[in-house]
């Protein structure tokens, strides 16, 4: 029985308890970080280890590749891909070169990943800009408007699936307003139900229609003043699921991020009942992703079939050309941006 979990791994190898841990927790896929890499033969191998201990050659396998400060492939083995907020940039000049380019960088992304083994990235991120709030989003967004950063995040979605890389739109239903980094505290967005509706729900209300969202550990206190997103029944039935109208299979930010307080069972427990159809847990530490198995269902029908609809769309949406020149798309792309 698969369970409703994404977990990490502590190093560059699985280690016997870590195989052993994932062959009876049986977890939906794995998530990779900077730690777990060397080179490319290297990560090759780990995640052909981390489908082989659950014996499922199709598991999903994440990592973070946005570009600028938050991408875990880098130099000297990897291209370094520019920041958001440089093609947002270039699209108060020329929307058609940036919708290009954006395109363009996430098609390299995909190559780049599925060459070893990763098959889905935590990208495109559709938090809107906000001047005034933490530097956690930053140059992560495409800018402060809307509409264009719907229009840029979709772009970005399709060059992922072009290549046969899997979107996640985050932080669903928006990260942008917060003040404070929610890897260390929980923020609080007083923001009305207005302003959120006309702003920072309205990138991810435009792309509704991608497979997968990750949730942001953020308060909105116009909407329930009690729980993070995550955690909100409220949130997500009412705005997730409601107003927004996203219909994918919907993943929970880290919950080993302190912006969540409580023992890792107990999270995992209310971010299931809350609507959540898969818990994350990235750290890779051991006792951590007990507690947290032992707090995770089996993956419900609804989440499979979830699941099943994002892979088909992915299979769907893929190029049937292998033959990409590569080369010549990296020239483009620098041209677009230069």
């Amino acid at each position: 029985m698969t369970a409703a979990a994404i977990f990490g791994c502590a190093g560059t190898d699985l280690t016997q308890s870590e195989r052993d841990f994932f062959r009876d927790t049986r977890p939906l896929g794995f998530i990779l970080f900077a730690r777990n890499i060397v080179d490319p033969d290297q990560l090759r191998r780990l995640t052909a280890q981390l489908r082989d201990s659950i014996d499922d050659p199709a598991a999903p396998i994440l990592i973070d590749q946005e570009g600028g400060r938050v991408q875990r492939l880098r130099p000297p083995h990897w291209r370094a891909a520019p920041p958001a907020e440089r093609f947002g940039q270039l699209a108060g000049r020329d929307l058609a070169a940036s919708c290009r380019a954006v395109k363009l960088n996430h098609r390299l992304i995909a190559a780049e990943l599925t060459a070893l083994g990763i098959d889905v990235d935590c990208a495109p991120l559709v938090d809107i800009r906000i001047s005034g709030a933490h530097d956690v989003i930053g140059d992560r967004a495409y800018g402060g408007a809307p509409d264009l950063v719907a229009t840029l995040g979709r772009a970005a979605a399709e060059g992922l699936l072009e290549g046969g890389v899997m979107p996640i739109i985050k932080h669903i239903p928006g990260h942008g307003r917060s003040m404070v980094d929610s890897h260390h505290d929980l923020p609080h967005v007083a923001a009305s139900r207005q302003k959120l509706s006309a702003t920072d729900f309205r990138p991810f209300q435009a792309l509704n229609d991608m497979p997968w969202a990750m949730t942001a550990h953020i308060v909105y206190e116009a909407i329930d003043s009690e729980s993070p997103a995550t955690l909100s029944a409220k949130v997500i039935a009412e705005v997730i699921r409601g107003e927004i109208g996203f219909g994918g299979l919907l993943l929970t930010d880290d919950l080993s991020m302190k912006a969540l307080n409580g023992k890792l069972d107990d999270l995992a427990r209310r971010s299931l009942a809350a609507g959540c159809d898969i818990v994350l847990h990235c750290n890779g530490d051991m006792a951590e992703m007990r507690q947290v198995a032992a707090g995770t269902a089996p993956l419900s029908p609804v989440a499979k079939a979830r699941y099943e609809q994002g892979q088909d769309k992915r299979k769907r949406a893929r190029l049937a050309e292998a033959t990409t020149d590569m080369a010549a798309l990296r020239d483009e792309l620098a041209r677009l941006i230069a």
